[in-house]
């Protein structure tokens, strides 16, 4: 059974940092696509970032672009995100995303992804 599990959300001043982490569990993680999206209040969940299984490819948003990085370690099976210049508009609830068979066309939308992790919140003071 996959089970993803994130950490580090918390509250933070504009302009600080948080890092984020997601751990899963039963899976053979080096196969996995696995990505970051986050929904904010009253809004639709959004991609954030992707790390391909494939090629170790990153992709980031574009409102995100410069700020934020993912990282994956397969030895602790893994998938980090760091953010840094975080504005108030970073405010969300952020979701760790896997799939074993997500193509590269689909991996900034959240229907190609099979596993799912609880959320984690963030919240930017201004």
């Amino acid at each position: 059974q996959v089970q993803l599990v994130e950490s580090g959300g918390g509250l933070v001043q504009a302009g600080g940092s948080l890092r984020l982490s997601c751990a899963a569990s039963g899976v053979t993680f080096s196969r996995y696509t696995m990505a970051w999206f986050r929904q904010a209040p009253g809004k639709e969940r959004e991609f954030v970032a992707v790390i391909s299984q494939r090629s170790g490819s990153r992709f980031v948003a574009d409102s995100v672009k410069g700020r934020f990085t993912i990282s994956k370690d397969n030895a602790k099976n893994t998938v980090m995100l760091q953010m840094d210049n975080l504005k108030p508009e970073d405010t969300a609830v952020y979701y760790c995303a896997a799939s074993a068979t997500i193509i590269v066309s689909k991996m900034r939308y959240q229907s190609g992804y099979k596993h799912w992790g609880q959320g984690t919140q963030v919240t930017v003071s201004s």
